[in-house]
């Protein structure tokens, strides 16, 4: 069961002269609203929905999240770039779809045991401007621009940078990222493929390899009664929003 004081539906919230504004759903906190949801059909593109109904409510409530959703995705806001007034672009975005276990870890903080609003303020910045930097590192990848390789061809060339050097050295720079990054996957890989072999590798040739190392002989007296003396031993949509809170 949801506590009705929590979750409120149709939370009226004044505009301006504009009164009976309403928004889909408020989270309550201590008698005041501290989530906005923003509720559209299951078929429309929230990327092509512009939050001018949430962007509105924001600046009148004291809520600092909003959340815009057609029941399969979710676009969580906040005010990090300007108090009191919802910023443009989401901190979060969610797909029920596509969903993978990283994502679940932002959700938790939004349940009603673990809310803090200082902790997910700074969770908030930090998931919006590293998702920020990381789109802008795959643009670079994909078409690095005229400032990154000017910095990496003055590194290894002294020459005039002239257009055709430019261009010459953009491409060169598209293949050495991607061979960075086939490499460091091989290596990722290659490292997996080493501690897998070594877990199974067999307890004999272990124990053959630790008497090696202390300098014993595989056929000698000595590891043969000490090998006997160790084995004779003993062996070792409304239904999601209500039940979040």
């Amino acid at each position: 069961m949801f506590d009705p004081t929590e979750v409120v539906p149709e939370y009226t919230a004044d505009v301006g002269t504009k009164k009976g504004e309403k928004v889909d759903y408020a989270i309550m906190r201590d008698g005041r609203p501290i989530i906005l949801i923003e509720v559209k059909c299951w078929n429309v593109d929230l990327a092509q929905v512009h939050a001018s109904q949430l962007y509105r409510y924001f600046s009148v409530t004291e809520a600092r999240f909003a959340i815009l959703t057609n029941g399969t995705r979710y676009m969580f806001f906040t005010d990090l770039e300007q108090s009191n007034k919802m910023d443009e672009k989401p901190f979060f975005e969610l797909d029920m779809l596509t969903l993978r276990a990283p994502q679940l870890a932002p959700i938790r903080q939004f349940s009603r045991d673990k809310f803090d609003m200082e902790t997910l303020l700074t969770s908030a910045g930090e998931l919006k401007y590293t998702k920020g930097i990381l789109r802008a590192i795959e643009q670079e990848f994909e078409q690095p621009s005229d400032e990154l390789v000017r910095y990496f061809t003055k590194q290894v060339y002294s020459g005039n940078l002239t257009k055709a050097v430019r261009d010459q050295f953009c491409e060169i720079l598209k293949r050495a990222f991607k061979q960075f990054i086939n490499d460091a996957i091989n290596e990722r890989l290659n490292s997996a493929l080493r501690s897998q072999e070594s877990t199974d590798k067999p307890e004999s040739e272990t124990t053959a390899s630790e008497g090696a190392e202390a300098g014993l002989e595989t056929s000698s007296p000595l590891k043969t009664s000490w090998t006997g003396a160790r084995s004779s031993g003993p062996s070792w949509p409304k239904s999601w929003i209500q039940s979040a809170w």
